[in-house]
């Protein structure tokens, strides 16, 4: 799969963007674990354009963890049009990626993010001010969702029917816009993260024969299996996993064994390893007690310690650890009865 000039190789698996979690820190640990690219945190383009501090820092990218997207979203074109400027010009990225599928409140209940799915006319007017602003620089892609909510999954046919369904006419939209890929969450807006994620309507945007552009499958991608059933059944060019990757970084390992038919040997007590190197870095990063902060509730959602009796004290004392020397101490109390799975 391409885009543009970007080879991501065949079948290739990405990290989701996800807030307070796809730092560079983490997004370096699942590149080297076989992520095929990594997506930043979401940058509110209203506060790049203010000048906010802390969005600026997510602007930072390393070599190492390239392809490397910047994801941004925003309520207001002109201030999504000049982010995306300030966006390439600081941080270089390989891809710029507008987020229209954001479902949480603060973004999508202020009309941006999954927003926009109630304001399609708004999102393509955004996509087409950054693909005129910045799209010979960098390609501009795009994130959403199955649409708003269950009701509308479908557009109305001329006798009020069930018509074409809503993702498969705004696909054709975007792409037209000038986005060079497209990312679809099989969920709607009003479905947030509950219920089964919906993959036959990402498969029917992708065997419309109007469609050129690379589709991204996402939603429930929690194993090798699961993404291979994805391509599978499905044909999208490429799959994206999000949350499954808390306390589990080595997923895109499992995932890459299962698609190129391949065995890695990964132990419970490699896996503490890479948890613990995962530690290290965020506080590297950024500092002891924010390093903790930002990285132990992976920790606490760790599969490897799932089956260990009476877990729930020390899951309790994970999240309470306010230093590196006590944190590693709980994590290698583990390490007995991870060995004994």
């Amino acid at each position: 799969m391409k885009i543009r000039n970007i080879d991501l190789g065949e079948r290739p698996v990405l990290l989701a963007p996800m807030e307070d979690v796809t730092d560079i820190g983490f997004r370096l640990l699942c590149r080297r674990m076989g992520a095929s690219m990594v997506y930043s945190e979401f940058v509110a383009a209203d506060a790049l354009v203010r000048s906010v501090n802390k969005t600026f820092q997510k602007l930072t990218v390393c070599d190492e963890e390239r392809p490397v997207v910047i994801q941004t979203y925003g309520r207001f074109p002109e201030a999504v049009e000049d982010a995306a400027d300030i966006i390439v010009e600081t941080a270089h990225p390989d891809v710029l990626d507008l987020n229209f599928g954001c479902p949480v409140k603060r973004v999508a209940g202020k009309g941006a993010g999954a927003g926009m799915l109630q304001t399609p006319d708004i999102m393509l007017d955004i996509i087409q001010r950054v693909v005129k602003r910045v799209g010979n620089r960098v390609p501009v892609t795009v994130k959403t969702r199955l649409g708003w909510d269950v009701p509308g999954l479908y557009l109305p046919d001329a006798n009020g029917g069930k018509g074409t369904p809503f993702i498969v006419d705004l696909a054709e939209r975007i792409q037209d816009a000038g986005a060079e890929a497209l990312t679809i969450h099989g969920r709607t807006r009003s479905q947030m993260y509950t219920g089964e994620a919906d993959w036959t309507l990402i498969g029917e945007v992708k065997k419309n024969p109007r469609m050129h552009i690379p589709i991204i499958g996402n939603g429930d991608i929690t194993s090798g299996e699961k993404a291979k059933a994805a391509f599978d059944n499905y044909g999208v060019d490429a799959v994206m996993v999000g949350r499954a990757t808390f306390g589990r970084p080595w997923i895109f390992r499992e995932i890459r064994d299962v698609l190129d038919g391949t065995t890695t040997d990964m132990t419970t007590d490699w896996k503490l390893d890479v948890l613990k190197q995962q530690v290290h870095e965020s506080i590297a990063r950024i500092d002891e007690y924010r390093g903790i902060l930002h990285v132990r509730r992976h920790l606490a959602a760790s599969p490897i310690f799932k089956g260990i009796p009476n877990f729930r004290d020390t899951r309790i004392a994970m999240l309470q650890a306010e230093t590196e020397e006590r944190l590693y101490e709980i994590m290698e109390s583990c390490r007995p009865l991870l060995s004994n799975q």
